[in-house]
């Protein structure tokens, strides 16, 4: 199941803006590049706050055999031009071309061998069809703390409308 997927609804003061699904996110990340998503000064109880609203784009998918969005924040959301709902709901497959999808299959395939990449660039399309580039994303495998594979997700800051 999802966890904090979309049955939580977006990331809000209300729901403490998804912070077990953030926390998995930021642990992850560290455990894979041992950088830091969110700075450490930043008090336990806002780094999921500090995650939805980072100018950084932040996405997950969850571990089904095809993966469908659990999370993206701010960021992921205008980029896609998207709402919460939609994005949540949306098999990962779908936020590339059809012709970009084999690329990105290789992609998580490696991610899964490896942990993590933080290489990645590549051809993506928003939910309205524009597409953009991303490069220097960075791909890692979602772990809990048991060990578990809980999915992957993914970070860039950089990418360009085509």
């Amino acid at each position: 199941m999802h966890g904090d997927g979309p049955l939580a609804g977006e990331p809000c003061e209300g729901n403490g803006y998804l912070a077990a699904h953030a926390a998995l996110m930021i642990e992850s990340f560290r455990r894979w590049t041992g950088r830091e998503l969110i700075p450490p000064a930043v008090p336990p109880d806002r780094r999921a706050r500090e995650l939805f609203e980072a100018r950084f784009v932040v996405v997950s998918h969850d571990a089904s055999p095809d993966p469908v969005l659990t999370y993206g924040n701010r960021a992921a959301l205008a980029l896609w031009e998207t709402d919460w709902k939609t994005l949540a709901a949306m098999p990962s497959r779908l936020t590339a071309e059809a012709l970009e999808r084999r690329e990105r299959e290789r992609l998580l395939d490696r991610v899964s061998r490896r942990g993590y990449i933080d290489d990645y660039n590549g051809i993506r399309i928003s939910a309205t069809g524009r597409r953009f580039r991303i490069a220097g994303a960075t791909v890692w495998n979602l772990v809990d703390a048991a060990g578990g594979h809980r999915g992957q997700a993914a970070m860039f800051s950089r990418w360009e409308y085509l």
